[in-house]
C-alpha cells in the first residue's frame, strides 16, 4: 500500500530549512505530522476525547519524550529502557501546553492529549521546538477546535546577530537563548536565559522571532489547506443564564466589599462565607437543574474575575489597595541558619522564599544522561512548593512539573552571574514559606542573598519580579507592578524578568489570553526593570557582597597545578596512592586531565596535610638537591630510594661512600631511611643519587 505523504516547509535562511509533512505515521491520530530540521525529526501528534463527568477544567495534556534509539544510543541504567520523563522533558512538556492552551475555546473541557516523539536526533540540531511547533501543525489538521496556527522557535545571538533555531554548537557562543511561541505579530509565550542583554536587545529578538512565525504559519496553513480535516462543532460548557443571572444578584454589593481585603487569608475567608450562603440560598430555587453545585462554582468565580477585572481597569484598585506600578512590602535577611553554608530569605509581601546554598565537590554535580551524551551540571536550584505555603492540606510527594519548572527558570536567571571557574559545586534549594504570587522570582532573590551570604564571588545581585496585565474587551490594556495570586488567576498574563542592573538574565511569559503585541510587553519589561531597581536596593541593603570567608561548617578548597605527566603517579596502580592520601587526610582529591588538582578538605589542617602530600606525588626531583629518601630495594650493583611519593632513583654502589663497599647492606637496608643527592635526571626521567656527595656537602 502506497501512503500518500503530503509535505511543506519554509526557510530558515538563505540554507536550512524546516518540513512538516503528515500521512505517513500514526494515521490514525485525529492530526499526526513530522517535523525535520537537518537529520533531526519528530513525530507529533493530537488526539481528542469526551469530557470527564462534571469536569470544569480543560484537561489538555502534553508529553514529550527522547528516545535514545533516536541517537543511535541506549540508555544507561540497569533495565536499559526510557523511564519517567527527565526534567528537560517535562520542561519541554510546559513550554509545548502553555502557548497552546490559549488557542482552545472557552468552556471546552474535552479531553485533549498532545504526544511528541523524537525520533531521530542529529545532535546538531535541537529536537524541542521542532516539537512545539509539530504540536501547533498537528491540532491545525486535526478536527479538534484549535482556533489557531501558532508558530515556535529558539532565537540565539551570535556576534550580534540573531540566528533561527541555532545548533547546539552554534548556541555555546550565543548571549541569548529566547524559545518563542506566537501568533504573527502576537507574543503568547516566551522563555529563556541572557547573559546580561538590555530590554531593548530582548524586543529586538522577539520581533525577528515573529518574522520567522509568520513563515511558519504560513506554512500550516498550506499543510491544513491540503490534509486538514474538517473541523468538529466543539460542545461548550456555559452556565445556564438563569442561574448565572441569581448569582449575580445575589452577589451583588457582596463581592466587592470581599474581593479587596487586603490579607489573602481573610479576603478567602470572605468569599467563601458568601460562597456558602448563596449555594444555601439558591439550592432550593434550583433543585430540579442538574449538576447545580457546578454552575454555582463557575458562575461565582466569573463574578469574581469580573469584578477584580473591572475595578482594576476602571479605578485602578487592586485587593490588597496598592497602586498599579507599586510593589508589595519587601523584606530582606542572611545567614539566618547557623549551620547551613549560606542562607537567605526573601519576602515580599505574603510570598516568602528561604533559600539555602551548599558546596559540593564536582562528584555532587548533577550529570544528566541524555540523547546527546552527558550533561553537567555544577550549579543547581530546587524549589519546594509545601502544602503549608497556601495554608492547606493535601497529599505530600516530590516535585510536580510546576516545581521543576519554577526551579528551572529561578536557576537559569542566577546562574548567568555564578562564576564558571569555582571549584565548588552549588546546590541551592528554595523552600516557599508562604505563598501569594512570584514565589518564583521570590526564589531568585532568596537565591541571590544565600549565594552571598556563602562567600560566592558572583558577577552582580540578581533579582525578579513578575508583571501583569488586564485587558477589556475594548482592547484597553492595564499593566500591574508585582501581582498578587489572584491576580494572576484572573489576570490575563503573568511575565516574570529576573536581571542585574546592567541587564536581564531569565525571562518567562504565560498569557491567557490569545497574545499580546512586542510593543505592549516592551512596556512591561520597562516597568519589570524599574521595580528590579528597587528590590536590588533591598537585597544590597542586607548584605552588600560576598561574605570575605565561607562558612566554618563548609568543605575547604584549594586548587593546584601539578604536570600533566605526574597525574599517573598521582593516582597510582589501581588508584592506591590517591586513595592513600583521601584516607589518611579525610579530604577528597579530583584531578583532571590538564593536571588541575582540586582538594576539598573539612577543615584547614586537613586541607593543608593533603596539599603537602599531593605536593609530595608531583613535585619535580631537582638536580643538586638534598633528599631524605626510603631505600624501597636493594640490588648487587646498588640501591633504589623512592625520594619523593611515587618516584625513585638509582643510588648505585659506588655513591653510597667516599671509599670502597663491599656489599650495599653495610651501608643501608631494604626500608631504612637514606639521605641523598639528586645528581642527574635524564631525558627518559631516571634519576641518579648520591649519597657520598650529600655527606660531603653537609659535613
Amino acid at each position: 500500500m502506497e501512503l500518500q505523504e503530503k509535505k511543506t516547509s519554509f526557510q530558515l535562511d538563505g540554507s536550512r530549512s524546516v518540513e512538516i509533512a503528515t500521512g505517513k505515521l500514526a494515521r490514525l491520530a485525529d492530526g499526526a505530522v513530522t517535523v525535520r530540521q537537518g537529520d533531526t525529526i519528530v513525530l507529533v501528534t493530537a488526539c481528542g476525547g469526551p469530557p470527564r463527568a462534571g469536569a470544569d477544567f480543560f484537561p489538555l495534556q502534553v508529553d514529550y519524550r527522547e528516545k535514545f534509539s533516536a541517537a543511535g544510543r541506549i540508555p544507561g541504567g540497569y533495565i536499559k529502557r526510557e523511564g519517567r520523563p527527565s526534567d528537560n522533558e517535562i520542561l519541554v512538556c510546559r513550554m509545548t501546553d502553555r502557548p497552546i492552551r490559549p488557542l482552545f475555546p472557552k468552556g471546552y473541557f474535552n479531553e485533549v492529549q498532545i504526544q511528541a516523539l523524537v525520533l531521530s536526533a542529529d545532535q546538531e540540531n535541537n529536537p524541542d521546538t521542532l516539537a512545539m511547533l509539530g504540536a501547533s501543525a498537528a491540532l491545525s489538521i486535526s478536527s479538534l477546535p484549535f482556533k489557531g496556527q501558532l508558530g515556535a522557535l529558539r532565537v540565539g545571538m551570535i556576534d550580534g546577530e540573531f540566528v533561527a533555531n541555532p545548533t547546539r554548537s552554534q548556541m555555546k557562543k550565543s548571549t541569548i537563548e529566547l524559545v518563542y511561541a506566537g501568533l504573527p505579530g502576537q507574543v503568547i509565550m516566551i522563555e529563556g536565559d541572557a547573559k546580561e542583554c538590555s530590554e531593548e536587545t530582548l524586543r529586538d529578538a522577539l520581533a525577528f522571532a515573529d518574522s520567522v512565525v509568520a513563515k511558519q504559519v504560513a506554512a500550516i496553513d498550506e499543510l491544513a489547506s491540503i490534509a486538514g480535516k474538517e473541523k468538529k462543532t466543539p460542545n461548550l460548557y456555559s452556565v445556564p443564564e438563569e442561574v448565572f443571572a441569581a448569582v449575580r444578584e445575589f452577589c451583588g454589593g457582596k463581592m466587592e466589599e470581599a474581593c479587596f481585603i487586603h490579607s489573602k487569608e481573610e479576603r478567602y475567608a470572605a468569599l467563601g462565607t458568601i460562597f456558602d450562603e448563596m449555594s444555601e440560598t439558591l439550592a432550593e430555587r434550583f433543585a430540579d437543574v442538574e449538576d447545580l453545585n457546578r454552575h454555582l462554582k463557575a458562575a461565582f468565580e466569573d463574578i469574581e474575575a469580573d469584578t477584580v477585572r473591572k475595578a482594576i481597569l476602571e479605578q485602578g484598585k487592586r485587593s490588597d489597595g496598592r497602586a498599579i506600578d507599586e510593589l508589595r512590602p519587601l523584606a530582606a535577611e542572611a545567614g539566618i541558619l547557623p549551620r547551613t553554608h549560606g542562607s537567605g530569605l526573601f519576602s515580599r509581601g505574603e510570598t516568602q522564599a528561604l533559600v539555602q546554598a551548599t558546596f559540593g565537590t564536582k562528584r555532587d554535580a548533577i550529570l544528566t544522561d541524555t540523547i546527546v551524551g552527558d550533561v553537567e551540571r555544577k550549579f543547581y536550584l530546587h524549589y519546594n512548593f509545601p502544602n503549608f505555603s497556601v495554608g492547606e492540606v493535601g497529599r505530600i510527594m516530590g516535585p510536580g512539573r510546576r516545581e521543576i519548572g519554577h526551579g528551572n527558570l529561578a536557576e537559569r536567571s542566577v546562574a548567568q552571574v555564578v562564576p564558571k571557574d569555582i571549584p565548588y559545586t552549588i546546590r541551592c534549594v528554595s523552600e516557599i514559606m508562604s505563598s501569594n504570587g512570584s514565589t518564583s522570582m521570590a526564589s531568585v532573590c532568596g537565591a541571590t542573598i544565600a549565594l552571598l551570604d556563602a562567600g560566592v564571588k558572583i558577577k552582580a545581585p540578581v533579582a525578579g519580579i513578575s508583571c501583569g496585565l488586564v485587558t477589556s474587551e475594548n482592547g484597553e490594556a492595564l499593566l500591574l507592578t508585582d501581582i498578587l495570586g489572584s491576580e494572576d488567576h484572573y489576570g490575563d498574563m503573568d511575565f516574570k524578568v529576573c536581571g542585574t542592573r546592567d541587564g536581564i538574565t531569565g525571562f518567562q511569559l504565560d498569557l491567557k489570553i490569545p497574545g499580546i503585541s512586542i510593543d505592549l510587553l516592551y512596556q512591561a519589561m520597562m516597568r519589570n526593570k524599574e521595580a528590579r531597581f528597587k528590590i536590588l536596593d533591598v537585597i544590597e541593603g542586607c548584605i552588600s557582597g560576598p561574605r570575605e570567608d565561607i562558612s566554618p561548617y563548609a568543605p575547604r578548597i584549594e586548587s593546584m597545578q601539578i604536570n600533566p605527566d605526574k597525574i599517573g603517579a598521582l593516582i597510582g596502580p589501581g588508584g592506591k596512592i590517591i586513595k592513600g592520601i583521601q584516607e589518611e587526610t579525610g579530604a577528597t582529591i579530583e584531578v583532571d586531565d590538564t593536571g588541575l588538582v582540586n582538594i576539598f578538605a573539612a577543615n584547614a589542617e586537613a586541607l593543608e596535610k593533603a596539599l603537602e602530600m599531593v605536593g609530595g606525588v608531583a613535585a619535580e626531583p631537582e638536580i643538586g638537591k638534598i633528599y631524605r629518601g626510603k631505600v624501597i630495594s636493594v640490588k648487587e650493583f646498588g640501591a633504589f630510594v623512592e625520594i619523593l611519593p611515587g618516584q625513585e632513583g638509582l643510588l648505585h654502589i659506588s655513591e653510597l661512600a667516599d671509599y670502597r663497599v663491599e656489599r650495599v647492606t653495610d651501608i643501608c637496608k631494604e626500608g631504612e631511611m637514606v639521605t641523598v643527592k639528586v645528581l642527574d635526571v635524564d631525558d627518559r626521567g631516571k634519576i641518579r643519587l648520591s649519597r657520598r656527595a650529600a655527606l660531603k656537602e653537609l659535613e
